[in-house]
């Protein structure tokens, strides 16, 4: 099974390649999902998140509030590093361990890992291939605005990862997703033609 991933920088679209991944047949793990239950409450990375950042963090049921973390961590890199230290390596064993389920299932013989810092954590030196979707800064900006940051806090959440030309660099496949969701989506069904071949066990 060969084993794909995709990323881009935030808001950059790579949800959206994803999902149309879906949509035509790929299994696509989300790692943000991954990353979420590996700190749910009760956990080994709950307590040690919370150790390292005390309980001004905590939600009223007791888990982890994401949009209290993430205005400490992505105010402040180190903090940041301290975070991704804790989460990214459960984040991968969690990823090899579902790829190796897929494969032993022999149902696919392609499959995705979404994640926005693979390059950043590393897995994509595991992987077989890497989708990078992208769009422009300004664009970036933009979407994370109507999502309800302000632009402080937008470009501290942009300028917190890797730039785009920078992973671009590790790319084997580029989805553009600058322009509309029809040209996004023109670019992915391409991109899964060209897998059609290698998709023999697709159920």
């Amino acid at each position: 099974m060969k084993r794909l991933g995709l990323t881009g920088g935030i808001a950059s679209g790579k949800t959206t390649v994803a999902a149309i991944l879906r949509e035509l047949g790929f299994p696509v793990l989300d790692a943000d999902r991954l990353a979420h239950r590996v700190i749910n409450l009760g956990s080994p990375a709950y307590r040690e998140v919370l150790k390292q950042f005390g309980s001004e963090i905590l939600a009223p049921d007791g888990q982890v509030d994401r949009s209290k973390l993430g205005a400490i961590v992505f105010a402040d890199r180190a903090k940041l590093d301290k975070l991704n230290a804790i989460v990214h390596p459960r984040v991968e064993k969690a990823i090899v361990e579902q790829f190796d389920m897929w494969e032993a299932e022999k149902r696919y013989a392609v499959a995705f890992v979404e994640a926005a810092l693979i390059v950043e954590a590393g897995i994509h030196k595991k992987l077989d291939g890497l989708v990078v979707a992208w769009c422009t800064p300004v664009q970036q900006l933009a979407r994370l605005q109507s999502r309800g940051l302000t632009e402080a806090e937008a470009r501290k959440r942009i300028a917190s990862q890797m730039p785009i030309e920078e992973k671009l660099r590790y790319a084997t496949e580029r989805i553009d997703c600058s322009g509309s969701l029809e040209n996004t989506r023109a670019q992915v069904e391409a991109l899964a033609a060209g897998l059609h071949g290698e998709r023999k066990y697709l159920a």
